[in-house]
């Protein structure tokens, strides 16, 4: 029987590890009805589906290719695993407004020095500003940011600091 070590994590996702028979580690993640199984040695996979098998009814699926908006790409030949949320992203994007936005490699300008200076000051601006979705895209960037893009932390801290008060130029 493999023994299972636990942590939560604070997105409701379940985390196990245990070291497996041949002292390589195997990993089990759940979040709600989803698993993913890792491991280096197949052998390993298979006595834990076995294992779980046994006791629950559960649906082999494969190879995981997606997983909590994160595509999952492998390359055997080199041995390395990719994650990528260009779907994610490119869904926000649409969401939002910006699927025809130019990329660039800077995600903010060097020399953008966002302040309370650019807060909506009329009513008409507080007016507009009330039906723009500022805070639910500032979330979805934070979990793009959590997974697989850490590059655009500092930008989004940043226009974080005016949830409040947005203004057109955020």
């Amino acid at each position: 029987m493999i023994q299972l070590g636990y942590n939560r994590s604070p997105y409701d996702c379940c985390v196990y590890h245990s070291k497996a028979t041949n002292s390589s580690s195997i990993y089990l993640v759940l979040y709600v009805d989803d698993m993913l199984i890792a491991a280096k040695h197949k052998s390993d996979v298979q006595k834990l589906k076995d294992i779980l098998s046994a006791e629950f009814e559960i649906k082999d699926l494969g190879p995981a290719n997606k997983t909590l908006c994160m595509e999952i790409y492998r390359d055997k030949s080199r041995k390395k695993l990719f994650l990528s949320q260009k779907g994610y992203i490119q869904k926000i994007l649409s969401r939002f407004g910006m699927s025809t936005a130019k990329p660039i490699d800077t995600p903010s300008a060097a020399n953008a020095h966002p302040s309370v200076a650019f807060a909506s000051k009329t009513a008409e601006e507080k007016e507009y500003m009330s039906r723009v979705p500022y805070a639910s895209a500032v979330g979805s960037l934070m979990y793009a940011i959590v997974c697989t893009r850490p590059d655009l932390a500092h930008a989004v801290t940043v226009i974080s600091r005016f949830m409040g008060e947005p203004g057109k130029e955020y």
